[in-house]
């Protein structure tokens, strides 16, 4: 009878000193809290970022960012080609000026200095002549843009250099585009240079034209599709030299894997399935779908494409004969021998990994609402094999 006292005594003690199930399930939940922080941090330093970009609403990309981001990219967002897009970073800014005029200034400040300047463009909206003047005689004229500079102190008049010039129609309308990558270098190497640029539009005799004959679209009074726009493509550095596919053409891969990325995500059902270790031990070396949802992870707000992609990931055994059909590099082969015949202890067989990887691209919003079209490497898994 004592020694039950005792017992049930202990065991009200043990109870008593276990925390509440309310507090274990909250301590749960802010694990799980910090961890996706964690994860979330990680993979914004994957894509280059210290923090998300601010949410922008349902503001609208410039045709031309969403025409090059389906240029150079698939329904996917997986590169088509890697010598399409000059360097690997794009920006589109507007005129932060907003004048009248035709002059413009372009706030370049989300610009990393390391980023080297491949191209900058400045794109104008030609607008129709006014109906009274359709008959005018000019048929062409010389549209000239150039680089606003400080003033001089001899005559206390603004000096300009001459950056682009050409002919174009007068009768008709559309985006006309100008190579600006001189100003855009010397902004960057000094900001306070940037007093922004001047377009004069001359006839074919050299006098002054009206300015009712020939009109741009103006960051003030016209639609933002019309806006004038400045194109900046810049190379960080970063294109990868490991396993990205070094012939664009080769899209070769192992008879059972996917020949192309899956579009869109999978069902939910087919997301949420669980391969056991024992499955994945008993199959070969194959790719499997990993798909990445932004929407999910709370990005949707700011990347205008993909809504996500296809990361695949290579699961499998490795067995020995290793077949072409896994892909085994030499040194794979020749572990995988050493494996079999047990010449040395703790030899395990070839792991199933990538052997080709391909880049991405994103399509979203900065900080400054500027979109930017920007290529990650490494990103998809194009192959597994036996390494």
């Amino acid at each position: 009878m004592l020694l039950f006292v005792i017992s049930f005594a202990a065991l009200v003690c043990t109870i008593a000193a276990r925390p509440p199930l309310g507090y274990l399930e909250n301590q749960f939940t802010a694990e799980s809290g910090e961890v996706r922080s964690a994860a979330i941090k990680r993979l914004l330093e994957v894509f280059g970022m210290d923090d998300p970009p601010a949410m922008h609403g349902h503001k609208q990309p410039p045709q031309y960012m969403l025409d090059l981001y389906n240029t150079v990219a698939d329904v996917d967002g997986v590169t088509k080609d890697p010598y399409l897009l000059e360097g690997n970073t794009v920006r589109s800014f507007f005129d932060k000026l907003r004048s009248e005029q035709v002059e413009f200034r372009f706030n370049l400040s989300t610009v990393a200095r390391t980023e080297k300047i491949l191209t900058a463009e400045l794109h104008l909206f030609k607008l129709r002549p006014q109906a009274t003047l359709t008959f005018n005689r000019h048929h062409f004229c010389q549209v000239s843009v150039y680089q606003l500079l400080h003033t001089s102190k001899n005559n206390n008049t603004q000096e300009k250099k001459l950056l682009s010039s050409r002919l174009i129609p007068v009768h008709t309308t559309g985006w006309e585009v100008f190579t600006i990558t001189q100003a855009v270098r010397s902004w960057m190497s000094d900001e306070r240079s940037n007093l922004g640029l001047h377009v004069v539009v001359r006839t074919l005799g050299g006098s002054q034209m009206d300015l009712k004959l020939i009109r741009f679209a103006s960051g003030r009074n016209h639609h933002q599709s019309k806006q004038p726009m400045l194109v900046l493509f810049t190379d960080d550095g970063s294109r990868s030299t490991t396993l990205e596919n070094t012939d664009p053409n080769d899209t070769e891969v192992s008879s059972d894997l996917p020949s192309a990325p899956m579009s869109g995500p999978p069902p939910r059902i087919a997301r949420s399935l669980d391969y056991s270790e024992e499955d994945g031990a008993s199959s070969p070396c194959q790719r499997q779908p990993l798909y990445v949802d932004f929407e999910e992870i709370g990005w949707s707000g700011w990347i205008v494409s993909p809504r996500g992609y296809n990361a695949y990931h290579c699961k499998g055994s490795c067995p020995f004969p290793l077949g072409q059909n896994m892909r085994p590099t030499n040194h794979a082969t020749v572990q995988s021998i050493i494996n079999a015949l047990k010449l040395i202890k703790g030899i395990d067989t070839p792991c199933c990994v990538p052997d080709k990887l391909f880049s991405i691209n994103l399509l979203y919003f900065d900080d400054a609402e500027n979109v930017v079209l920007k290529q990650y490497n490494d990103m998809v898994a194009g192959s597994c094999g036996c390494h």
